[in-house]
């Protein structure tokens, strides 16, 4: 049985070290640069701050997944998030989305996510929803 684990988890890690399968030339700029079809948000939350492009490369590939709508490398990914830290505002169950922002050398998902909201507002998390900040996508 560890065996069986032991190659699941190296097949995970391979795939999020690979990304989402898609052709090069389709994946790369989006994963590298802002999408076109980002809209605007304005920060609800009063929290500080954090561009798109100051988020950790594997922050901007797991936008691009939520853009895209999956594939997720992670089951877990989607599922609501509860926001049982009153750390966000306050909105009604099933409002928040939590998806993984994998990190390299973790051999579980590790503690970053980005939390989405129904209004499009997006979250980074590097501590496991002890902090986070807006993201302000496309910036």
């Amino acid at each position: 049985m560890a065996v069986g684990s032991l190659l699941i988890g190296l097949a995970l890690a391979a795939l999020v070290a690979c990304g989402p399968v898609a052709s090069p030339t389709a994946q790369a700029p989006a994963a590298t640069s802002p999408s076109a079809s980002v809209t605007a948000v304005p920060n609800p939350s009063g929290l500080a701050t954090i561009r798109e492009s100051q988020l950790p490369a594997e922050g901007r590939r797991t936008l691009v997944l939520i853009r895209q709508g999956g594939p997720f490398p992670y089951s877990r990914d989607g599922v609501t998030f509860s926001n049982f830290e009153r750390v966000l505002p306050r909105k009604s169950g099933g409002y928040y989305k939590e998806y993984t922002v994998p990190t390299p050398g973790e051999s579980d998902r590790g503690a970053r996510r980005i939390v989405a909201g129904k209004d499009g507002e997006k979250y980074y998390t590097p501590d496991h929803y002890a902090s986070f900040k807006f993201i302000a996508e496309g910036k």
